[in-house]
């Protein structure tokens, strides 16, 4: 039983370390995804006012709470 317990024990541990590997990387990566949203939104943004035409930037960011707010492990 013990060495069951030890066994499920380290899987827990690797999992919680791949899940925080994980975590850190999808904030990386919605980090970029914002700053070239940013950028996208400059350029269109510039290219509207050189045409004097209206300014219909849609909104293209995604809800990222997820990645924003992680979940802390009790374990």
């Amino acid at each position: 039983m013990d060495r069951l317990n030890s066994k499920l024990y380290l899987q827990n541990c690797y999992i919680m370390k791949e899940n925080e590997r994980l975590r850190k990387k999808a904030q990386v990566l919605n980090q970029e995804n914002q700053a070239l949203l940013s950028e996208l939104k400059q350029k269109l943004s510039d290219g509207n006012q050189k045409a004097n035409a209206p300014n219909t930037i849609l909104d293209l960011s995604l809800s990222s709470s997820a990645s924003q707010n992680p979940s802390s492990s009790s374990n």
